[in-house]
């Protein structure tokens, strides 16, 4: 019986939010007049995963990156420019983690053991954005949007203030980190707020490595630039 009236509560809100976004009337309430405020405020929340992009100073194996989904959750503030432009500020906390897997040739002329070829790299960041989003005209209940701008970032979990480097086991990363973003997504217009999901891609402007002391490093050594990339998947409520 419980199962059945959960199916049915489903079919039920599946039904009205169907009715809401795919009528080819407009909703007819106050949603309609958040287009027109000059400032407007939300929250987000969704996925996240980040990955590196290496370069070498010698040409070993790559190291593999393995990458995983983490979570994040912000806030929105939109100002609008016109009808097609809005300027957005979307500070977030991200959760994140990436491992590092170094292949054996990295470590010719050193004794290591095979917990010396994985190094895990867990991040959180403060990530703020300054992004501008570019909309067409809403179309009944949709507006589809590109969206891009800088950002910049705090990493809480960079170890950079750590006098200790791989050689004790601590993988070392810039505190700071400036990043480019792209992305687009579409607005639905709900009957008391405004849905949109979008997908942004991230990609850091400055090397994040942070150096071991001695400059043969296994890990850091053949490593010129570390920059990271990332991609979020946003649901943002308005």
């Amino acid at each position: 019986m419980r199962k059945t009236l959960y199916v049915l509560a489903f079919l039920f809100t599946f039904q009205n939010v169907s009715a809401q976004l795919f009528t080819k009337e407009k909703v007819t309430n106050s949603i309609d007049n958040i287009d027109k405020k000059l400032l407007t405020w939300g929250y987000f929340i969704g996925f996240n995963q980040y990955d590196f992009n290496f370069d070498y100073n010698e040409d070993l194996k790559d190291i593999q990156v393995e990458k995983s989904f983490g979570f994040h959750l912000g806030l929105v503030g939109d100002m609008r420019i016109n009808d097609y432009l809005n300027l957005r500020l979307e500070p977030g906390v991200f959760f994140t983690t990436r491992n590092l897997q170094y292949d054996e040739s990295y470590f010719e002329g050193f004794e290591y053991n095979d917990s010396d070829l994985l190094r895990e790299v867990k991040s959180t960041y403060v990530h703020i954005p300054l992004l501008l989003k570019v909309s067409t005209k809403r179309i009944n209940n949709f507006k589809p949007f590109i969206v891009g701008g800088v950002s910049a970032a705090l990493n809480l979990s960079s170890n950079q203030d750590n006098p200790n480097d791989n050689s004790s086991g601590e993988f070392r990363m810039s505190k700071n980190t400036y990043f480019y973003e792209l992305g687009f997504g579409i607005d639905l217009y709900l009957l008391y707020f405004k849905f949109t999901p979008s997908i942004r891609g991230v990609f850091a402007m400055n090397d994040e490595i942070i150096k071991d002391a001695n400059p043969n490093s296994p890990w850091t050594g053949n490593i010129s630039k570390m920059q990271t990339r990332g991609v979020f998947i946003n649901f943002t409520f308005q």
